[in-house]
Formats: C-alpha cells, structure tokens, sequence
C-alpha cells in the first residue's frame, strides 16, 4: 500500500476509544504493547485490576494509545498459486477518487 498516513488528534482517537468495547479499553490500559511481560499473570492481574478501578465503564483515554488515518493511493494484491503464474492486481486512485485496476505480472 502506498499513501498518506496522518495521526489523529487526541479528539478523534478518544471518540473511537470510546466506541470499543469495554474489554478492549481496559487492555488497552493493561497491557503495554509490544514490551516484555514478567508474565501472564502479571497482565490478568493488572487487567483485574482495571476492572475494579473503572467498574463503571468510563475508562479515559490511555495516554499511549491513538490512531491513523491512512488515505491509500496506490494497493497490490497477491494472490499465490503453485503454478508461480501468482494473481497480481494494483489498485490506484484516480483525482477525481475513483479506482483504476492493473493486473500485474507475476
């Protein structure tokens, strides 16, 4: 995919933060993506934790978590076959925001 990424302003990330389910606001606040554990346990309890802590739903806005608005221009899709005659198609935005479809060589 080629295109424009841009981050969302903390308005746009916190109305989307709020429209997910409350499981998924609490691990949000759980868990911090991608650095090491101690263990599993660690984050269940953690989670539990959180749980009790916004037992009423509102759970704000964590200050690590937001988003990005990505405006393609240009998708591929592959698609394999054993053959090696692989599908290959590019989709590429026009100006006036329509698509134009490629097939492309394997």
């Amino acid at each position: 995919m080629q295109g424009i990424a841009e981050k969302t302003s903390r308005e746009e990330s916190d109305a989307y933060f709020q429209k997910r389910p409350l499981a998924s606001r609490l691990g949000a606040w759980a868990s911090l993506q991608s650095r090491p554990l101690t263990s599993r346990e660690a984050l269940e309890a953690a989670y539990a934790a959180l749980e009790i802590k916004y037992a009423d739903g509102k759970v704000p806005l964590p200050p690590h978590w937001g988003g990005y608005l990505v405006r393609p221009t240009s998708i591929e899709f592959w698609q394999g076959r054993r053959s090696r005659l692989h599908d290959r198609f590019r989709y590429t935005r026009t100006n006036e925001g329509l698509w134009n479809v490629d097939r492309l060589s394997p």
